[in-house]
């Protein structure tokens, strides 16, 4: 059974190029890696779904709880896919997991409310569907700031065409994200955590060297 490993963090932060940059340099070690991202854009119902509402499509309005099912579910849809990987591969490499339905959907409610809010999602998604636990969490960490600049760079995304998602235009709760996954990370939910900084003296690091810190922390297991 390969190790799972979970890149984590805020809109901006530089996930799918380090999985991608990650995945790249576990082959080129010799282990068989294969990457994963979620959610699924128009692959699974749950997908399609999930890009009309983060493109502001939707006719009716989305509850905190309605998204929280969407993006689980969208991982069940796919559950079968990920453990075949499992089975078939050294690592497997996660572009966003279950942390990342916990720190969105919590950042959704009054703080008070965001814990219980984010165990129950834990408790969906890996007690109830049975989705596979991480062998270890990665914390991409950098300010709002540069993250803001960062998406406005990313690539055409397939689900919508404006600058900012529903999600990314929201500066506040961009914040309460972070402090989420802050507070994720200290109580050691879903598993082992490193916090790696994605940015220093107000840039993006090199790929290569936040590639390296995570490679550390996956030799450490």
């Amino acid at each position: 059974m390969g190790l799972l490993v979970a890149i984590e963090g805020a809109d901006g932060v530089g996930k799918n190029t380090t999985a991608n940059a990650l995945r790249d340099t576990l082959a080129a070690r010799g282990r068989s890696a294969e990457l994963i991202a979620f959610p699924r854009y128009g692959e699974t119902v749950a997908g399609v779904t999930i890009g009309r509402f983060l493109a502001g499509e939707l006719p009716v309005p989305m509850t905190v709880e309605a998204a929280a099912v969407l993006y689980a579910l969208d991982r069940l849809e796919w559950r079968d896919t990920l453990n075949r990987a499992l089975a078939t591969n050294d690592v497997v490499v996660l572009d966003r997991y279950v942390a990342s339905n916990m720190a969105y959907q919590g950042a959704k409610v009054p703080p008070g409310e965001a814990r219980a809010l984010m165990d129950w999602i834990r408790a969906l998604e890996i007690d109830q569907f049975a989705l596979p636990l991480p062998a270890l969490n990665i914390y991409l960490d950098t300010p709002w700031e540069l993250a803001r600049e960062m998406i406005l760079k990313k690539a055409q995304r397939s689900y919508t065409d404006r600058s900012y998602d529903v999600h990314e235009e929201d500066v506040a709760l961009q914040q309460r994200v972070r402090a989420n996954y802050e507070a994720i990370a200290a109580a050691g939910l879903l598993g082992s955590w490193r916090i790696v900084q994605a940015s220093q003296d107000g840039a993006m690091r090199p790929t290569a060297a936040i590639v390296a810190d995570i490679m550390a922390a996956i030799d450490a297991l």
